[in-house]
């Protein structure tokens, strides 16, 4: 049982560190640039109570907007 452990052991070592060693290929995974984030364009929804609320008002806070639609 001991040998079989220890060579279970051997083969995660060897996949674990030969894989750490190897260097990316970036070309293969088609990996995009990063954009920063751009500010949002401004807008006005209304509210719960019907309220207009534009972007502005809500400055500094953190807000999620959901869109959604039926077809």
């Amino acid at each position: 049982m001991m040998p079989r452990a220890l060579a279970g052991l051997a083969v995660i070592l060897m996949v674990t560190v030969g894989g750490a060693m190897a260097a990316p290929d970036f070309a293969a995974l088609n990996i995009q640039p990063y954009d920063p984030p751009k500010p949002a364009p401004a807008f006005s929804l209304p509210d719960l109570e019907g309220k207009p609320r534009s972007l502005a008002d809500l400055h500094g806070k953190v807000v999620m907007v959901f869109f959604w639609t039926t077809w």
